[in-house]
């Protein structure tokens, strides 16, 4: 068993990154917005923002109160989408009640769109023409990559079909030539299923779902999942003490996917500043 240490490939692509940006004549503007004051929200915003100012992306922050109207936060995105100086532009999700997440996504533009979640860059996607992708997905692929992990011809398991992790991880995994199945909450066998997976990934944000018994010995196992467990504890989807010694290559939670995550924001942002 090898545990994956996305904190430390994160950190390796963030400095490769700066200087990526120290020899271009472009400053990468990245717009955040985020809309009422969901703790967990903030905090993701924070470490984004926290994220560009290490790598030298300029950060443009809006923080609009959950009074506002869906018209006020559609013209701020609409201003923004118009602003030269911004490259990139990420809605903070989810928003509070009563608003249109739909609606106000369509109002950034693609070239944008560094979240990879607009109807065009999702399509790419399944055409397999991507160019930016959603972050957490392609930080998966830039971990198995970089651990050489080779997928062609392997059987991989996705649990979870989100439009933001799960079907985008599939896609990805069905473009670099796997065999790919995706579970949800009405699979049936779900067990069996997983037990064929030569790569799992586990999207489905239930606290130590994944047990020993469901994992095929030497498989690759990446947790994406972020829960709290009985006593209060930060754990994945996983039950990672379980697990580690059936599989050959693991993901740890807290210091896995998460890391990628957000360096893979900073890499879209990269991506669109300098229309790569």
């Amino acid at each position: 068993m090898k545990i994956i240490d996305g904190k430390a490939l994160a950190t390796k692509m963030r400095v490769e990154l700066k200087e990526k940006i120290e020899k271009s004549a472009i400053k990468p503007g990245l717009a955040v917005v985020i809309v009422g004051e969901d703790p967990a929200s903030r905090i993701y915003v924070r470490n984004k923002i926290k994220a560009c100012g290490e790598i030298g992306i300029q950060s443009f922050c809006y923080e609009l109160p959950a009074t506002s109207s869906q018209k006020e936060v559609e013209d701020l995105l609409d201003s923004l989408a118009v602003n030269p100086s911004v490259h990139g532009i990420l809605l903070q999700l989810p928003l509070p009640k009563g608003f249109d997440s739909e609606s106000a996504m369509s109002h950034i533009p693609v070239e944008k769109d560094v979240d990879g979640f607009s109807a065009e860059n999702l399509g790419l996607l399944t055409l397999h023409k991507e160019r930016v992708v959603a972050c957490t997905p392609l930080g998966i692929m830039k971990m198995l990559e970089s651990e050489g992990v080779d997928l062609c011809g392997k059987r991989a398991v996705v649990l979870g079909r989100s439009d933001t992790v799960g079907k985008p991880m599939a896609m990805l995994l069905l473009n670099a030539n796997a065999t790919v199945t995706i579970c949800h909450s009405k699979t049936t066998d779900l067990k069996e299923i997983c037990k064929t997976a030569d790569i799992l990934v586990s999207a489905i944000g239930k606290a130590k779902f994944v047990t020993a018994d469901m994992v095929k010995e030497g498989a690759v196992v990446i947790d994406v999942g972020m829960n709290r467990d009985e006593t209060g504890k930060l754990c994945g989807d996983v039950d990672f003490d379980a697990v580690k010694d059936k599989a050959s290559l693991i993901t740890p939670v807290p210091g896995g996917v998460g890391p990628m995550t957000i360096t893979m924001l900073m890499y879209n942002t990269c991506i669109t500043a300098f229309k790569e």
